[in-house]
């Protein structure tokens, strides 16, 4: 029996990637639900592909475009986020891929876990600013969060038969497009280097996270949360070939590394397919002639990584608001309205203005990401 899935973001790096992989086992998936944003073009051509019953469309002025590209299809057609919750709760899908980008995956993520949906999750702030809430409704629901990111899709791997013993879960770091920058150097930097990843295809947000560091501060709290890691058990090491995804580290020296080539399709299909592996016509890694090398993070040069690992160990709505902030602040540099380097200073006074709320409630979180998100706003026109 295929399995039925939605994809939330189907037009984004990650979705259009899991189409690809859908492409790859036919017979095993069926594609019932997409959700995408403003690339109504592409998600017109997905729906001709792959004849979803539910498509929502997230931007509303999107909406007349999209209905006119998609006249005379089987297709029912919602909007906003009330479409994109209905495509994550549909009756008929039973695995939905979250793949949106930023804190908007949240609610539809959540709901999709409370409807009995198992997840593919690729979308970090999810559990970034609220991992409490989803992997308590994932242990009550009786529901899978399975991983996509590749580091965290290899932490599972390694772990997969043995966590009783783990001594540090190491999350690799590719180092970004800026690795060895002094802080002077990083002043003069641009969006479009910033944009610039050396290993890896991925969309704006996260490839300027990456460039930050900021990404793999989200990655060790998801790590805390899907793990159920204690934060000291958690580090990060530099490794700038990406041909080590991430290790694990148990209590008599043995390390596991998951190796493959940089290739987001992979960790997409050992999620999709868990616990199967399939043979793929992916390229396969070769390691004669590779050289890995590993360093440790330049924390004073890039000081997204610290601001999130502090954010992530005080808790409440703090995760909640340093997401939101740095949301917001690279939403500012890709509008060219502030620098690269202004990004981390914004998050940090955002972060030192709020006054957490421990054991915060869904409300509370997402008023706390509202209020982080003004904050940025007043924050970013005094430096």
């Amino acid at each position: 029996m295929s399995k039925k899935i939605a994809i939330l973001g189907a037009t984004g790096s990650i979705g259009s990637q899991t189409l690809q992989v859908v492409d790859m086992f036919p017979a095993d998936f069926e594609v019932v639900a997409l959700a995408a944003g403003s690339n109504v073009q592409l998600l017109a051509e997905q729906v001709v592909k792959y004849k979803p019953r539910l498509v929502a469309v997230m931007d509303e002025t999107k909406l007349a475009e999209f209905k006119r590209a998609v006249a005379g299809l089987d297709v029912e057609v919602v909007v906003g986020s009330d479409g994109l919750n209905a495509v994550a709760t549909m009756a008929e899908v039973n695995y939905v891929v979250s793949a949106v980008s930023g804190r908007i995956g949240l609610v539809p993520t959540l709901a999709a876990i409370r409807a009995g949906k198992d997840i593919g999750l690729a979308n970090k702030e999810t559990l970034v600013a609220a991992g409490a809430l989803v992997m308590e409704a994932a242990r009550a629901y009786g529901v899978s969060v399975l991983p996509i990111d590749s580091e965290h899709s290899a932490i599972f791997q390694c772990l997969e038969r043995e966590r009783q013993a783990v001594e540090r879960l190491i999350l690799t770091a590719s180092g970004g497009p800026f690795l060895g920058y002094t802080r002077a150097q990083l002043q003069n930097v641009t969006k479009t280097a910033a944009l610039h990843h050396p290993n890896w295809s991925m969309g704006a947000k996260i490839t300027i996270d990456s460039a930050t560091l900021m990404n793999k501060g989200l990655e060790v709290i998801e790590a805390h949360w899907l793990f159920d890691m204690a934060w000291d058990k958690i580090c990060v090491i530099v490794h700038p070939q990406s041909i080590i995804h991430s290790m694990v580290e148990y209590a008599d020296g043995s390390i596991l590394a998951h190796l493959g080539q940089p290739d987001m399709r992979i960790p997409i299909q050992y999620a999709l397919t868990y616990p199967q592996r399939r043979a793929n016509p992916l390229t396969k890694l070769d390691l004669v002639g590779k050289t890995l090398t590993f360093m440790e993070p330049d924390r004073e040069t890039f000081p997204a990584l610290q601001l999130a690992e502090s954010a992530g160990r005080r808790g409440g709505t703090m995760p909640a608001v340093m997401n939101a902030a740095n949301e917001a602040a690279v939403e500012l540099l890709l509008q060219d309205r502030i620098t690269f380097t202004a990004i981390t200073k914004v998050v940090e006074l955002v972060m030192a203005r709020h006054q957490v709320i421990n054991q915060p409630d869904l409300s509370q979180i997402l008023d706390s990401d509202a209020w982080a998100r003004e904050e940025v706003l007043h924050t970013a026109a005094t430096i």
